[in-house]
């Protein structure tokens, strides 16, 4: 049964107010995300602790400013087990049940693809945060309340393509690239790109395998990778496959000078479990760690969560909460109607910058990072300043 939590924060909240002999006004707000299964890791990283986050935050300065007066937010949490059928489940209940006034969207592009028609029976905007795909312009023309802000699986590729050619040209690599992928929607559609854009760039894939989501065991694809005697090995991967990839790449002494995983790649844990070894290793994303924003956010996230958040997508996930919230108190009220459109006419002030939708797409945002010194730093974008220029890895 699909465990149903209400938050903390609001529980505190409107007990305090209830003990004090006033009914706090609220905003009912839910979210559906992995807490159990192959995707649980990552959404305890990039996804829970940055609504939590929030939430807390706008309730200690009062709630949302809506017209009628401040609103508490009272959160109410369902794990879809990294099952679609479950996040189907749950969004549903979530919009019949429970009756929220808003819905977070969930973890991870499959998993907003298979809710994006339930947000839309319901009218509910959905800011698919942590979704990469090519069908965005189909996607926002059949759902007038879907917005992507992390990019295109062609922007992804090509910037990796692009890096890769960086690399050649400089006489750093050759043309023998091994590339695996996770089978799910965000492995299969990356790979689905790269495959063309990499031929395109002059370079030969010497070992092209998937493997399914959950897979434990993957040192036969690192070992078949190494046997193709790759220049760059390229993983369009998840978090639980990004660190076994790695683990088994040191292990096997895959010695190439490009090494990319993607999703994870940015997470503190990954340079915590491998320390200096993965100086140079390329990944999905980035962030420019150095702007008075974002250092505010890391220190925000770190008091409170008690961990620092990662150098990707937990930043982007955090600036569509601030984006929800602007949009809510620019309306001033829970009109989710008129809420989808102030999202659409207007720009935000976020952690990570400027964002502004351009037929329900933000263009501007990190393709590429690469673990510096310690930090995993953006290294290409599609618009944001402060890209650190890419540096050759030098064995594990």
């Amino acid at each position: 049964m699909v465990r149903h939590l209400v938050s903390t924060f609001a529980a505190i909240a409107v007990a305090a107010a209830i003990g004090g002999g006033a009914h706090a006004a609220e905003i009912k707000i839910g979210a559906s995300a992995p807490k159990t299964g192959p995707l649980a890791g990552g959404a305890a990283v990039t996804h829970w602790p940055n609504i939590r986050l929030w939430v807390h935050q706008v309730n200690a300065r009062g709630g949302l400013k809506l017209k009628s007066g401040k609103a508490k937010i009272k959160l109410i949490e369902y794990d879809d087990r990294t099952n679609p059928g479950e996040a189907i489940k749950a969004i549903q209940r979530l919009a019949t049940q429970d009756k929220v006034d808003f819905i977070v969207a969930p973890f991870g592009t499959g998993f907003n693809l298979a809710t994006a028609p339930i947000f839309a029976r319901y009218g509910y905007p959905q800011l698919a945060v942590s979704a990469i795909s090519d069908k965005i312009e189909t996607l926002t023309k059949r759902y007038p309340n879907i917005f992507f802000m992390l990019g295109s699986t062609t922007t992804f590729a090509g910037a990796v393509a692009d890096i890769l050619s960086e690399l050649r040209k400089k006489g750093v690599i050759g043309n023998r690239v091994a590339m695996v992928n996770v089978a799910d929607a965000f492995g299969i559609e990356l790979a689905n790109a790269a495959r063309p854009i990499f031929k395109k760039a002059g370079f030969e894939i010497v070992y092209d395998n998937s493997y399914p989501l959950g897979t434990q065991d993957l040192s036969p694809v690192v070992k078949a990778a190494k046997a193709a005697k790759p220049d760059a090995f390229v993983a369009w991967s998840y978090p639980p496959d990004t660190f076994a990839l790695t683990e088994q790449a040191k292990i096997a002494g895959l010695d190439v000078k490009a090494f990319y995983t993607a999703v994870a790649t940015c997470f503190p844990a990954y340079a915590a479990k491998f320390g200096k070894s993965i100086e140079g290793n390329l990944g999905a994303g980035g962030i420019n760690p150095d702007t008075p924003e974002m250092k505010a956010y890391f220190a925000a996230h770190k008091k409170f969560i008690g961990k620092s958040p990662d150098y990707w997508a937990s930043a982007v996930t955090y600036a569509s909460l601030q984006i929800l919230e602007q949009a809510i108190e620019g309306v001033g009220t829970t009109d989710r109607k008129a809420v989808i459109a102030y999202i659409k006419k207007n720009t935000f002030k976020t952690v990570i910058g400027d964002v502004t939708y351009k037929n329900q797409n933000s263009e501007k945002f990190w393709t590429v990072g690469q673990w510096q010194n310690g930090v995993f730093y953006g290294v290409r974008s599609t618009g944001r300043p402060g890209a650190k220029p890419v540096k050759v890895k030098q064995g594990w």
